[in-house]
């Protein structure tokens, strides 16, 4: 059947429609992208939280589903579709995302292990958390090498420690020293995935010569690069009906 999308009621009656396609092709076909796409749909079109939730969990729990892993993961972060947080449980839904392979899920479980997240049960672990977003990243996920980057570029301090009074002369101890020629590495990676931090980042680089032989040329075409990059994102660019829902 065509629709008119310039008639109110019948994009209602497509996305009814769709609403119910989705929940035959999970329930009764039993197929995991579509029971992904009916969280979607019931986070997108329902706001029912908590059954998306629901069936984010199912469908990565039943069919190893990894970007419903990450979905659900990312719902028990947030306590979104439940009363609170719960970061153990998103920590769990990352790591199984992360092991199916997706890099999404590698990138967030990395990064519960960078930050300090004792209280919510989850022990800082900054090395295992850098070799979470090295995965994250070589699967060409853009953030993790921008995080990555910076994280050669400050180093990893083996106990962060907030100033209690201290003088300050305490001798600062690296679990990971600053690294500018890895950190360089991370930051073309991430540039060339499209984050538009890690180009400006490669752009200082070549102008100070940090990591690599310093290249004003190069320095000048990553900053233009970084600005174009800029002006699409405050251009506000729309997303069609599903994109960006997964």
């Amino acid at each position: 059947m065509a629709y008119n999308f310039q008639s109110e009621s019948e994009v209602k009656e497509f996305i009814k429609n769709l609403g119910i396609e989705y929940r035959f092709g999970c329930y009764s076909e039993k197929k995991a992208e579509v029971c992904h796409l009916l969280a979607d749909y019931l986070e997108s079109i329902d706001k029912n939280y908590e059954k998306a939730s629901l069936v984010y969990k199912t469908t990565c729990d039943d069919y190893k589903y990894a970007k419903s892993c990450s979905k659900y993961a990312t719902y028990a972060l947030l306590g979104k579709g439940a009363k609170k947080s719960d970061f153990k449980a998103a920590y769990s839904y990352f790591d199984k995302g992360c092991d199916l392979g997706d890099p999404k899920s590698c990138f967030h479980q990395g990064l519960l292990l960078i930050t300090r997240n004792e209280q919510q049960g989850i022990a800082q672990d900054p090395m295992k958390g850098m070799s979470l977003l090295e995965k994250s990243c070589l699967a060409e996920h853009s953030n993790a090498c921008y995080y990555l980057s910076g994280m050669y570029i400050a180093g990893v301090r083996k106990h962060d420690k907030k100033d209690s009074g201290s003088s300050g002369s305490e001798k600062v101890e690296y679990a990971v020293p600053s690294d500018m020629k890895k950190a360089f590495q991370f930051a073309l990676k991430g540039c060339e995935l499209g984050n538009m931090y890690s180009c400006a980042n490669l752009s200082q680089m070549y102008k100070k010569g940090d990591g690599v032989e310093k290249n004003p040329e190069l320095a000048a075409k990553y900053k233009k690069i970084a600005m174009e990059m800029q002006d699409d994102v405050q251009g506000g660019k729309t997303l069609s009906f599903q994109e960006g829902l997964t």
